[in-house]
């Protein structure tokens, strides 16, 4: 008999609830490998540096639904791209609240985020490979 957790598979079992539930845990488990190449791609098109509530509304306004990326969940992300030099960032003060981290990418965050878009193009398609109906087996 295989060992179901040799594939991951004992992740989406016994869940005392349904297939909502299994939705949304495989929706954030898909969304936490995707935020930090979606992150990067925002700050390499931005013409200035961002702060995370920036970040988060042109998320928003680029069409990016609300429960693919939590803003809660974009800071932790960019602490630690910006520990690993693909972000650089600096405190400014506000007048309206608390001081504000601003990020901007780094020529390390450029070739990371050149390498990821290879790696994000070559697992869509092999997933489409397997998942898009076409009428055939591929």
């Amino acid at each position: 008999m295989e060992d179901k957790a040799q594939y991951g598979v004992d992740r989406y079992e016994a869940e005392p609830s349904g297939p909502d539930t299994l939705a949304r845990k495989f929706q954030k488990e898909l969304s936490a490998g995707l935020v930090a190449l979606v992150l990067l791609s925002v700050l390499e098109r931005a013409e200035e540096d961002l702060y995370g509530y920036q970040i988060a509304k042109r998320l928003h306004r680029d069409g990016a639904t609300g429960s693919l990326v939590k803003q809660g969940a974009l800071y932790p992300v960019l602490r630690t791209l910006s520990a690993a030099g693909l972000l650089a960032s600096r405190v400014v003060p506000s007048y309206s609240g608390p001081p504000r981290r601003y990020y901007r990418i780094t020529s390390e965050g450029r070739a990371a985020l050149e390498r990821w878009r290879a790696i994000w193009r070559d697992t869509r398609d092999f997933v489409d490979e397997f998942t898009e109906t076409t009428g055939g087996n591929p």
